[in-house]
């Protein structure tokens, strides 16, 4: 399928696993993609990568905890290629903070930062472009399941619960003006952050119902419906991509507390 043919896409945190994912698989759909990502050296790698595919691709540096790298990296994008039409907001992982009765003002303001401030900053940025997209323009979050059941890290699902209800009020503001909003919430998923804890992986695969983990290619594939022309009539929307975890999440909680006990 070409169905990115003619599209320019930004993806935040593109450089490394889900991010990377969704940039190949737009890249491989026909579409010229900018790789933003704090990490300018692997930006600049996984750029070099997709151009070897044959994609027009960029790499621009955004620190999406500062207005104005995120300013500079869209502003960059639209230099290079005319215009904006996709943003995908991939950026923003869950920091290594302890539990609730210990977490400071610091660690939450650390946490909501750079998982939903740093949407809100690319959105504020990208969306005057994606208005004059000749395509409609279009938005896609990647938020978590932790933000829709009990999972724990409650920062971290605190911050990208509230990705759930910013995407569903941005997409009926900007509605009129042709641009859609949606959400995919990945369950786990196998990326560079699991490659010391394998025996955690094996045990979160046990308790999802398709039997395995996820992989960066299945969030990609979501995105990459919901940013195209078969999603035209969707916005609003929060996507599970979780291989039925949601189904176990008060099952899973519980026995996850207990072993905190």
């Amino acid at each position: 399928m070409r169905r990115f043919e003619d599209r320019i896409v930004m993806i935040t945190g593109a450089a490394h696993g889900i991010g990377l994912g969704i940039a190949e698989r737009l890249a491989g759909e026909g579409a010229a993609v900018a790789v933003a990502d704090v990490d300018a050296a692997a930006g600049e790698r996984a750029a070099v990568r997709l151009a070897a595919g044959g994609t027009q691709a960029v790499a621009v540096t955004c620190d999406v905890t500062s207005g104005e790298s995120v300013a500079a990296a869209v502003a960059a994008v639209v230099a290079r290629f005319g215009r904006l039409d996709v943003l995908v907001n991939n950026a923003g992982g869950g920091l290594n903070l302890p539990d609730l009765d210990e977490l400071t003002d610091d660690d939450w303001h650390r946490q909501i930062d750079v998982t939903l401030m740093g949407v809100v900053r690319c959105v504020r940025a990208a969306t005057p472009h994606l208005t004059r997209s000749p395509h409609g323009g279009n938005v896609v979050t990647v938020g978590s399941i932790n933000g829709l059941a009990p999972f724990g890290s409650v920062a971290y699902s605190a911050a990208k619960a509230g990705l759930r209800n910013l995407t569903e009020n941005l997409a009926s503001r900007c509605a009129a003006d042709g641009v859609r909003f949606n959400l995919v919430a990945p369950g786990t998923i196998r990326t560079r952050a699991w490659d010391d804890q394998p025996d955690s992986l094996d045990r979160i695969a046990s308790t999802i119902p398709l039997g395995r983990i996820g992989r960066p290619d299945d969030i990609a594939a979501a995105v990459a419906f919901l940013a195209s022309g078969d999603a035209a009539w969707i916005t609003g929307v929060t996507l599970p991509v979780d291989g039925g975890a949601l189904l176990n999440a008060g099952r899973v909680f519980r026995d996850s507390a207990a072993r905190t006990r």
